[in-house]
């Protein structure tokens, strides 16, 4: 294994049984050619000693009982890291890690970090199929953090059951994995549109929908982690992409939108238009509120500018274009008409018939439609891995399109 070579891990250690495998899991990653700093919890000190793993990782221990003199702050570790892997995390530290409960170096850190996040739970069967750790994961996953899988087998309990924290070498071959596609998009522009539109009918009142722009920013996200340069147009949303990699525009109103794709367009080589853009905006917005004392109320609407269209038509060879389609009936028949229509490469259907998908989840059930009629079915799935998906698809067509 190569590509953990010169990279920098924090790897943060919370108070569970768990925490021996730390050991192990320094040793691999030192071992790989990568710098690793430890941030442990009080909690993490009873369970392994600090001057174990300051001797396996070759740096000072960073605790909230020793604290490094070399850095200044939480701010400079979350600045500094390659990558942030939480490991073990117990069920404590997930409430505190989604809850933004920063009463330690690691949470601190945490919610200072602008690098890719994996977390490994480390908990009894019981806590782990509990409703609360359940929304802590979700939660987490929703953010963007990567969820490692806890494994199946005899517990701290005495019990048998899911809760092991993930072995060392799976995490080690988990990053590995990682940051070799972190090579994939080098020296490539992706072009990401995501959130919704806002047409305003007056000063106070507007036409919009429930789109909150969290699977365009995991998509976003995902492209620059595997090393695309992201130009993310982003519509009204309480969301913040966190990769230094992405640019972010922000507007307002489907022709902001507009204008601001239409001018990042050609230097991309991927682009991928997954807002949700008002199809219709009032013709003539009033200047000032509209009061409630007429009897009734028409408002003209006109069509705002076919963004898809209009980067399908100037799509130039080797150029990738995806998009979106979110429909209620004859689903594929009708995703299949849109991709011919804007001269999609590929087309990612989303249905508003399938439970935990669409609007207002954190998870979404994707299909790929292609070129060639063929789709491909995901299963319910975290935003953040159906953003996996939808990238893995892109590079494909990518290294088609190269010439």
């Amino acid at each position: 294994m190569t590509h953990l070579q010169g990279k920098k891990i924090i790897l943060g250690i919370s108070g569970s049984i768990a925490a021996y495998k730390a050991a192990n899991l320094t040793r691999l990653l030192v071992k790989a050619g990568a710098e690793v700093q430890i941030l442990m919890t009080r909690a993490a000190a009873d369970f392994i000693t600090p001057l174990t793993l300051s001797t396996l990782s070759k740096r000072p221990v960073i605790s909230d009982i020793h604290t490094g003199e070399s850095w200044n702050s939480h701010v400079d570790l979350g600045l500094w890291a390659d990558a942030l892997v939480l490991a073990p995390v117990t069920a404590t530290t997930l409430g505190k890690l989604a809850s933004g409960i920063a009463d330690n170096i690691l949470v601190a850190t945490y919610l200072s970090a602008r690098c890719p996040v994996f977390f490994a739970p480390a908990m009894d069967v019981d806590m782990w199929k509990h409703p609360s750790t359940r929304r802590n994961v979700q939660l987490l996953e929703s953010f963007g953090n990567r969820l490692i899988e806890v494994g199946y087998g005899e517990l701290a309990s005495g019990l048998t059951g899911e809760g092991r924290m993930a072995e060392p070498e799976e995490i080690l071959e988990l990053l590995d994995r990682f940051f070799a596609g972190t090579q994939t998009l080098v020296g490539k522009r992706a072009l990401v549109t995501a959130g919704p539109t806002c047409e305003a009918i007056d000063p106070v009142r507007f036409i919009g929908n429930n789109s909150s722009g969290k699977m365009g920013i995991a998509i976003a996200e995902c492209l620059a982690e595997n090393g695309a340069l992201v130009d993310l147009v982003l519509g009204p949303s309480s969301l913040e992409p966190k990769h230094p990699n992405i640019s972010l525009t922000r507007v307002r109103s489907a022709q902001e939108m507009y204008e601001a794709s239409m001018a990042l367009f050609d230097q991309a080589d991927i682009a991928v238009l997954s807002a949700a853009v008002a199809d219709y905006r009032p013709a003539k917005p009033s200047a000032e509120k509209i009061k409630k004392d007429k009897a009734d109320l028409h408002i003209d609407l006109e069509p705002t500018p076919d963004i898809a269209a209009t980067l399908g038509a100037r799509k130039k060879p080797g150029q990738v274009l995806a998009g979106f389609a979110l429909e209620t009936e004859n689903e594929l028949e009708n995703a299949g008409k849109k991709r011919q229509k804007k001269n999609f490469d590929f087309i990612v259907l989303n249905s508003l018939r399938d439970p935990g998908a669409g609007f207002h989840h954190d998870t979404n059930k994707i299909t790929l439609v292609h070129s060639d009629n063929k789709t491909e079915e995901f299963e319910l799935k975290s935003k953040r891995a159906a953003a996996e998906d939808i990238v893995a698809a892109l590079i494909r067509y990518l290294e088609r399109a190269r010439p």
